[in-house]
């Protein structure tokens, strides 16, 4: 039953929050009925039918049906502009007009909408960006567990909870020039709160990036993000930066800032100790970016477990999990291969491995390039039976 009725430009009426969820959570720019394109969705209370479904309430009640409340109208343009003019205008006032800001966020998809096309966006961003101090602080309390004393801090967490429109997260960049640099301050010297939601924006905002931009991230970028990875400071913001790694390796030198920046050591370490599913996929397709150059190759092979733990993962993540550590193995097997790389992949049942990849159902992929590195290595394993029979089993009779 809807509890909030809203009419888009298409005539359709939705509840509000199934609509909002729709085009706003999940970035769909059609109606839902009708498959039109929504140019400027704006979302019309449709008074009639609430009243309609208050009184179909009413006079169900002795059925145990409640009525359903009137919600709270959504924020104006203008109210939210003369919050922003509060806070700019007075610094004693700029944490209670942020605090007034992010509860108003909150309330529903409308209102951050509202907070996006009224300047909120810019003047959040002014405030993460002029701040660079290197301290942070946290005081008690006692409803939301924490709360941020800094009005930078606010600022970041506003920001992202805004969930913001791929043009806002474009012209976010564009206007407030070194807002990046901004983040990796976050990053730098932040608490771990505002540690997460730094990494957790700047993954939104370089998906939309130019590759121009992507190609010229700084070696700081790189060293920030290893060591978000390195603290764990909480599942979401882990996630965020390996998939940070994977959008921007491909593109110009960051493979190599990001072999520089101890981001290999840290991967291994990680995939040591995860089992969970689509963390260890993501893990160990940053590692296969890292060994397509040299310092990545090098630096797996420098650490103890980097061989083991790769060929371990094959045949016990998923179809995807061992494609990605097969394709690593055969990087290494290509271009990196030395005489004691070759001993040490035979003694760590590597051969075993790859030959049982291709008598299961491990993917075409995944046989193809487990196939090559045993045809690579063959005389140097001539004396290990199993390749003659995963060879052999690897065609039709």
């Amino acid at each position: 039953m809807m509890k909030d009725p809203v009419t888009i430009p298409t005539g359709i009426t939705y509840d509000r929050e199934s609509i909002e969820r729709w085009l706003f959570t999940n970035k769909n720019k059609n109606c839902p009925v009708t498959k039109q394109v929504l140019s400027n969705p704006d979302l019309t209370p449709n008074h009639t039918l609430r009243r309609v479904i208050q009184s179909w309430c009413t006079l169900n009640a002795s059925n145990g049906i409640e009525r359903v409340p009137t919600p709270k109208p959504a924020v104006n343009k203008s109210q939210i502009t003369k919050l922003l003019s509060n806070a700019k205008a007075s610094p004693q006032m700029q944490m209670k007009c942020l605090k007034r800001l992010r509860s108003i966020a909150s309330a529903s998809e409308t209102n951050k909408r509202c907070i996006e096309s009224s300047g909120g966006v810019d003047f959040l961003a002014s405030l993460v960006k002029n701040n660079n101090s290197s301290t942070t602080s946290l005081e008690a309390c006692d409803q939301d567990g924490f709360e941020f004393t800094k009005p930078s801090d606010e600022a970041l967490s506003i920001l992202f909870s805004l969930q913001l429109s791929e043009s806002a997260l474009k012209s976010l960049t564009m206007k407030n020039g070194e807002f990046i640099d901004s983040l990796l301050n976050a990053l730098r010297v932040g608490c771990d709160e505002s540690r997460a939601f730094a990494v957790l924006l700047l993954n939104s905002i370089l998906e939309v990036e130019e590759p121009a931009q992507l190609v010229a991230l700084k070696p700081e970028f790189f060293v920030e993000l290893v060591q978000i990875l390195h603290d764990q400071i909480s599942p979401k913001a882990s996630k965020a930066a390996l998939q940070l790694l994977i959008n921007v390796g491909p593109w110009g030198r960051n493979k190599l800032k990001a072999a520089e920046a101890g981001a290999v050591k840290v991967l291994v370490d990680l995939l040591l100790d995860s089992s969970e599913k689509r963390a260890c996929e993501m893990i160990l397709t940053a590692l296969d970016q890292l060994c397509q150059c040299a310092d990545g190759r090098a630096e797996l092979l420098k650490h103890g477990a980097g061989l083991a733990v790769v060929s371990k993962k094959i045949l016990r993540v998923s179809k995807v999990g061992s494609e990605r550590a097969v394709r690593i193995l055969l990087s290494i097997s290509k271009y990196s291969a030395s005489p004691s790389v070759v001993q040490e992949m035979l003694q760590l049942g590597v051969v075993s491995k790859l030959c049982l990849v291709l008598q299961v159902d491990s993917g075409s992929k995944a046989k193809e390039k487990a196939r090559e590195i045993l045809k690579l290595h063959a005389r140097a394993w001539k004396n290990c039976s199993c390749i003659t029979m995963g060879l052999l089993s690897s065609y039709p009779s």
